[in-house]
């Protein structure tokens, strides 16, 4: 039976296909759903649709069920559509009249819409303060290796020094940035959408603003059929979120594969963390940053995905936003196994100290011998020019002092401003 069920029962391919997969992500809601009805219901109470008794009653078998949701004990009976009703049968098993009186001024379309904001902010949060455990390593990292050169590259050619401390914190100051992200997307997710019903309100004198306060929002979608256009973009705000951040990992393991290369050799980890070849007995390789690349490259396509499933949508809904929750909800899952086995293997890093000992480096140096003839007063082309026919001739003789000590740069790094930016935009999720 269907909560939109009358007499005659849905053809069982018809049902098989609508319903598709949704139930396998609806147990992820079950707890923002039961959040959603606990504000909805108090709400009731207030404009008169339920006694108190019945509001308390109800709220009462609503705690059961989310400490159910919440333990993962909460399942979906055969033969109930999704979560939203097993959650209405259930209150109707337990209480009887009182179960069918909770849908009052809410249509499906806002209940879900509801759950799934209040889905996608409690996701954010838990990215976010993963985010913050890898910020926290690489800052660490950085001011640990800060005195160790290694080469800078440009086109893939060796260019000018760089180093660890820098290498670290310019990752660190990525995440950074990709929180900006999540921040913008949480505020677009932390708005309430309940009261909205199916898209065009309620004759209900509904209090929304109440349901706003109790359901944890920070304000409300004011516009009825806005409200409900905010379903798919929602979700796509949350992907563009996810992208940046996957982005930032996908480059950061990238750089690892190739510093972890024989023609590298600038990092290593212990044996335990990388895996073998079946027939090279010597290979130590990067599986596991090759597949944060992957996945993390894949995390960039899901804006598009969505961008896709949503165009020239008109405004209301449509069953097509169904599938928004099989293309973001697994994206949450990705980036959170990605950030959790960085974490692991950057805890175990080594680092090359002797890298710009090797000759083969020499020429990352040669900018720091013009800038040197610079300050001695010859003029910058001049001083190109010499360093530049050294290096012609194979006499060039690198000095390896570097002197860089503006803000953010090898010597001085500012990875106390890089920290106190970060926590200030930590606190806004």
């Amino acid at each position: 039976m269907k909560l939109w069920q009358k007499t005659t029962g849905a053809n069982q391919l018809i049902e098989k296909f609508t319903v598709g997969n949704d139930k396998n992500f609806d147990l992820l809601l079950a707890k923002h759903d039961i959040t959603g009805t606990l504000a909805h219901t108090a709400m009731l109470e207030k404009i008169g649709l339920l006694s108190r008794e019945e509001k308390t009653a109800v709220h009462r078998e609503l705690r059961l069920l989310l400490a159910k949701a919440e333990s993962g004990t909460l399942v979906i009976d055969e033969g109930v559509e999704d979560i939203h009703s097993q959650i209405e049968f259930t209150l109707t098993q337990q209480l009887g009249e009182t179960g069918k009186k909770i849908h009052a001024a809410r249509s499906r379309n806002d209940q879900v819409l509801t759950a799934i904001k209040l889905f996608i902010k409690d996701e954010l949060k838990k990215t976010a303060d993963s985010i913050a455990v890898l910020f926290d390593i690489l800052l660490n990292l950085s001011e640990k290796h800060k005195a160790v050169l290694l080469p800078g590259y440009t086109h893939l050619q060796i260019a000018m020094p760089s180093s660890f401390g820098l290498w670290f914190s310019a990752y660190a100051e990525s995440l950074s940035d990709d929180l900006e992200m999540l921040i913008a997307a949480y505020r677009v997710a932390d708005k309430n959408p309940l009261g909205s019903g199916a898209g065009y309100g309620s004759s209900f004198p509904i209090d929304r603003e109440m349901t706003t306060e109790l359901g944890g929002f920070s304000e409300m979608n004011i516009n009825a059929v806005y409200a409900q256009m905010t379903r798919g973009k929602t979700e796509k705000f949350a992907a563009v979120a996810l992208a940046a951040a996957g982005a930032t990992l996908a480059r950061m393991s990238m750089d690892i594969c190739l510093y972890m290369s024989q023609n590298f050799g600038f990092v290593s980890f212990p044996d335990e963390l990388t895996t073998g070849s079946s027939i090279m007995p010597h290979k130590k390789n990067p599986d596991v940053f090759e597949l944060i690349r992957a996945k993390c490259n894949r995390l960039q396509s899901v804006p598009n995905e969505l961008t896709l499933l949503i165009t020239n949508l008109p405004s209301g809904y449509h069953r097509d936003l169904q599938l928004t929750k099989e293309i973001l909800f697994p994206a949450f899952a990705s980036l959170q196994d990605c950030l959790e086995m960085s974490v692991l293997m950057l805890k175990e890093i080594r680092v090359n100290e002797q890298i710009a000992e090797d000759d083969r480096y020499k020429y990352m140096f040669t900018v720091e011998a013009v800038n040197t003839l610079v300050l001695q007063g010859i003029p910058f082309r001049e001083a190109y020019k010499s360093v530049g026919m050294a290096v012609e001739a194979g006499v060039f003789k690198p000095g390896k002092e570097i002197k860089h000590m503006h803000t953010g740069s090898i010597g001085n790094l500012a990875n106390d401003r890089i920290q106190k930016t970060f926590r200030e935009k930590l606190a806004k999720i």
